[in-house]
């Protein structure tokens, strides 16, 4: 990457300066199970281009795509220069203990705050992808195309991507009151037409990556007050670690659905008074990866942008963001730090070095001591930049 000119204050002429990108050295790169091989990739493609050396570790439970990974990537890349190391949860512990220029990590916020303190023992910066409750606001639309098309992306946002185990996913609906119910009925038809009767027959639908995964969500769902409030779906399917499609509605909202990332095919829907009170519900939570929001009202997208922290928002769609290397993809908050994607992932694996070049004649004999008046108010003005009066200074016209 060619370096970029920088503008220099005229005080300094004659001098250049610019900013150089340069690699930041040996980096450690962790997967995700999700979407092992575009989360393993996508971060590996920007180490390389700013030209570090990379060692990738996959999800262990993901095993044949680590493996796919582990066979074939040093057909193709310089094995001296990009590894691949497979195993367990151990051996990316073992990992951690050595010192890198760089950590980029994929996963839960548990293990992201593993992964934070290792790192600051080296004082290694981190980019962080967590992830983290991510709420879709759906405004009343009065147009009875736009709220099918609503919410078919609904459907597909929570349940199109690994069965909701995706940190960009909807994680729960925020809506008026007044349209809930035409909501879940309209849910319910979409998921029939995308799932088929039986989903747990589905090829289109994911099942739960393993067994304490599964567990973790049928506790979930056994709350008494959460199962009370299940309105479409439900049922669990051990042996296939298959989870229906469920809807809840108005589910406790101190309950673990509410205050722990889904990450599973379980969708409450919040109802409100009136969808404004949406922005308050919120900010009244962790910060989100991701904001989608249905609505063609103008006044409410600026509310939504100007009085909501999160990753990214994203209007009348969902999950498309990722997919537009001009943006940048992060989060902010408990739902990471740092961003990635395109000329972003290049800027997060270097470091922009200042180079700054003069000459020898004029010598600015004020910035030195001894000190007296005169070159006190020189310096002055030259923090101000003020020309004019360093111009008057120098003929003694200024005092």
């Amino acid at each position: 990457m060619a370096p970029k000119k920088g503008r220099l204050p005229l005080l300094f002429f004659p001098a250049s300066g610019e900013v150089m990108p340069e690699p930041l050295g040996v980096v450690l790169i962790f997967g995700s199970w999700n979407f092992p091989l575009a989360l393993a990739l996508d971060p590996l493609i920007g180490a390389i281009s700013a030209g570090n050396t990379a060692v990738l570790k996959p999800s262990e439970l993901a095993p044949a795509c680590s493996s796919f990974l582990a066979d074939t990537i040093p057909r193709y890349l310089d094995c001296r220069t990009i590894k691949v190391i497979g195993g367990s949860a151990d051996v990316g512990e073992q990992l951690l203990q050595h010192k890198w220029d760089k950590i980029f990590f994929t996963g839960s916020p548990r293990v992201g705050r593993l992964v934070m303190s290792a790192a600051a023992w080296h004082l290694t910066p981190v980019t962080l992808e967590l992830g983290g409750k991510c709420p879709a606001i759906l405004d009343t639309l009065s147009s009875p195309s736009d709220i099918k098309i609503a919410v078919k992306r609904i459907v597909g946002g929570k349940w199109g991507p690994c069965g909701g185990q995706a940190c960009i996913g909807i994680d729960y609906v925020l809506v008026e009151r007044k349209f809930a119910s035409t909501l879940i009925d309209l849910l319910k038809l979409i998921i029939k037409k995308f799932y088929g009767e039986e989903p747990q027959n589905s090829k289109n639908m994911c099942k739960i990556i393993n067994k304490p995964h599964f567990e973790r969500l049928r506790n979930v769902l056994e709350d008494p007050a959460v199962a009370a409030s299940i309105v479409h779906g439900g049922s669990l399917h051990e042996k296939e670690l298959f989870i229906e499609p469920s809807i809840l509605l108005d589910p406790p909202l101190d309950a673990e659905i509410m205050t722990e990332e889904i990450f599973g095919p379980l969708l409450p829907i919040i109802t409100l008074n009136n969808i404004q009170e949406s922005v308050e519900f919120i900010n009244s939570r962790p910060k989100p990866l991701a904001i989608y929001a249905f609505t063609k009202d103008e006044s409410f997208k600026r509310q939504i942008v100007s009085e909501t922290s999160s990753g990214s928002v994203t209007f009348n769609d969902t999950m498309v963001q990722f997919l537009c290397d001009d943006l940048p993809f992060g989060g902010v908050g408990q739902s990471g730090f740092g961003r990635y994607h395109g000329k972003y992932s290049f800027d997060a694996f270097s470091h922009e070095k200042a180079v700054m070049t003069r000459g020898f004649f004029p010598e600015i004999e004020p910035r030195y001591p001894p000190w007296n008046r005169f070159k006190l108010q020189f310096i002055r003005l030259a923090y101000d930049y003020d020309y004019l009066g360093l111009l008057l200074l120098l003929l003694g016209l200024k005092r």
